[in-house]
């Protein structure tokens, strides 16, 4: 579970990080000052935008300390990210042509040349394939930064940032493969007397998909739950709620899989591993692929299955994320671009409607679990 543990121990330092910023009416420095350094946050956000569409360091490099170890790493950090996406894309056979992004800042102290920021930004990327169409398609990604500038000779620059990257694999090591998805074209009907409503589902995983570009409810999660950023990352609580909650997918809470509106969630609920053992024990679901990025594309175009056990890619569907051997992640599927690419939600970090490989590398194992309608 490396990610988990990763994602755990970067809350952890976030938090850590941020514990002086005190309350909202004592956060902010004074109006002129708190101006400068949303100018500045502002303007570092929109550039390192442009980077991933123009893979050119000179576009963010002088927002960082070049003699700060810290600072450097921050900017390695970025450049890598936007190689990674490039790399992907042109893997993919397709090529970024926009991107957009805001953030919001949610706490901010200034304590002389230095200033403590929590922000959360929200991303917009769209790409378009090369040799076919249609085959535009915009989605988003939604990121939680915190962020320790420094002042020197009256110019802010990012000295630290801590925050947890669905774009930050290695862009070598991204898997190959021929890719040619067969266009879904069919619309998703809810069945009669079916106990798992998929097009509630997909409309709740779009409406709480959290600060992603493109998510509704205003960016946050449903305040019914407990948000488990901060104890591991909060995707299979989500992943729960979409297929169980009354709003969503509808399936009854049974056995260990529960969700206690004044406790938070069982370990069924909230934990990767335990969520796919109790769908597959429980009947709910069935894994109905697993393999590598390859053999998932092999999957979705019908390719070397049984006709007698043919599966759909569905939306409504789960994807967990294996990696060495281990449920790392969970996201729901919502859809397929124009060229038929199978799309996903997720939280830890919030995505609506992207690629659902992207932000992974070749040793990831991915299973497709068919919940049963």
């Amino acid at each position: 579970m490396q990610r988990i543990l990763k994602a755990h121990l970067i809350v952890f330092f976030v938090l850590s990080q941020l514990a002086g910023i005190g309350s909202p009416s004592r956060a902010y420095a004074e109006s002129s000052e708190r101006e400068g350094i949303t100018k500045f946050l502002q303007e570092l956000f929109e550039d390192r935008t442009k980077l991933l569409l123009d893979h050119n360091k000179a576009l963010i490099e002088d927002h960082y300390l070049r003699d700060n170890p810290y600072s450097r790493h921050a900017l390695s950090h970025e450049m890598e990210r936007a190689e990674y996406i490039q790399v992907w894309a042109k893997e993919r056979r397709a090529k970024f042509v926009n991107a957009e992004s805001s953030i919001r800042i949610v706490r901010l102290k200034v304590e002389g040349e230095t200033a403590k920021v929590s922000l959360v930004q929200s991303l917009k990327l769209g790409y378009e394939y090369i040799d076919k169409y249609p085959g535009h398609h915009d989605f988003g990604i939604g990121t939680r930064h915190a962020i320790k500038l420094h002042k020197h000779n009256n110019v802010w620059y990012l000295e630290r940032e801590w925050y947890l990257d669905p774009l930050e694999e290695n862009p070598k090591l991204i898997q190959k493969c021929d890719l040619n998805f067969i266009p879904v074209k069919t619309p998703m009907h809810p069945k009669e007397n079916s106990k798992y409503n998929r097009l509630r589902a997909v409309e709740y995983a779009n409406k709480y998909a959290g600060s992603a570009w493109g998510a509704g409810n205003k960016h946050r999660y449903n305040p019914k739950y407990k948000d488990y950023n901060s104890q591991g990352g909060d995707c299979t609580n989500f992943s729960s709620q979409v297929i169980g909650d009354e709003e969503g997918g509808g399936l009854r809470m049974r056995g260990s899989w529960r969700y206690y509106y004044k406790n938070g969630g069982t370990g069924s609920w909230v934990r990767t591993d335990s969520f796919k053992s109790f769908l597959v024990h429980s009947g709910y679901g069935t894994v109905v692929a697993h393999g590598d990025f390859a053999k998932i594309v092999k999957f979705a175009n019908h390719v070397q299955q049984d006709e007698s056990q043919l599966h759909k890619l569905q939306a409504g569907d789960l994807v967990a994320y294996e990696i060495k051997g281990d449920i790392d992640h969970f996201s729901i599927i919502v859809g397929f671009d124009q060229s038929g690419y199978p799309l996903v939600n997720s939280h830890t970090a919030d995505r609506f409607q992207v690629p659902f490989d992207l932000g992974w590398d070749k040793y990831t194992k991915y299973q497709i679990i068919h919940i049963r309608d």
